[in-house]
């Protein structure tokens, strides 16, 4: 009996272990997916504020959205984050900007300004896109944060595609690995969640 329960453990033990691992490389090698397809709009994941002015994250995945934008793969730009503790701006709000001032006609800039985490972006700009017609989204965040953003995307029901930043805040180990672990907690966490959603 003791025999049975103990390679009970160890194959439970090894599952999770080649689960956490097999994630791992996915977050990783997913980061280095950039889709440059033509779609309706991008959407850009939120990030912190500093005062009225984007942080080095947020600012460049505004900068990598005007790229897309400039260059034709988008026709709009779907910014979100609603407001942190003591913030006097939503990130959307701040993030609309700054893109005002690098040329993005207002016209074809929408907000939300509710979303806290990752899902919340998602859906709120999901359902901003419904009433504006906007049927396919091209995800923006940093590289790290992208194959969980797109697997949320498509559960949210999102025709989307990956494009990474390319100019990430996130340059060196010190700063990449704790935003790697990060993400893989969060990851496995979501993955693990699914079947009680």
């Amino acid at each position: 009996m003791k025999k049975i329960w103990f390679r009970f453990v160890f194959l439970i033990i090894c599952f999770i272990f080649i689960f956490i691992a097999y994630s791992a490389f996915s977050i990783w090698s997913f980061g280095q997916k950039v889709q440059l397809v033509k779609t309706d709009a991008a959407v850009v994941l939120g990030a912190a504020v500093w005062n009225d002015e984007p942080s080095p994250v947020l600012q460049e995945r505004v900068n990598h959205a005007i790229w897309l934008y400039e260059n034709g793969y988008v026709n709009r730009i779907i910014f979100t984050g609603g407001k942190g503790d003591g913030d006097k701006f939503a990130e959307s709000e701040v993030a609309r900007d700054y893109a005002v001032k690098n040329n993005v006609n207002p016209d074809d800039i929408l907000i939300e300004t509710k979303s806290k985490i990752t899902e919340e972006n998602l859906r709120y700009a999901y359902d901003i896109a419904t009433k504006e017609n906007i049927e396919t989204f091209t995800v923006v965040s940093d590289p790290l944060h992208m194959k969980r953003a797109i697997l949320m995307a498509k559960n949210t029901g999102m025709e989307a595609y990956s494009s990474p930043t390319q100019s990430s805040a996130y340059k060196t180990w010190n700063s990449k690995i704790p935003f790697f672990i990060r993400e893989l907690f969060f990851y496995t966490g979501y993955i693990v969640s699914l079947p009680f959603r």
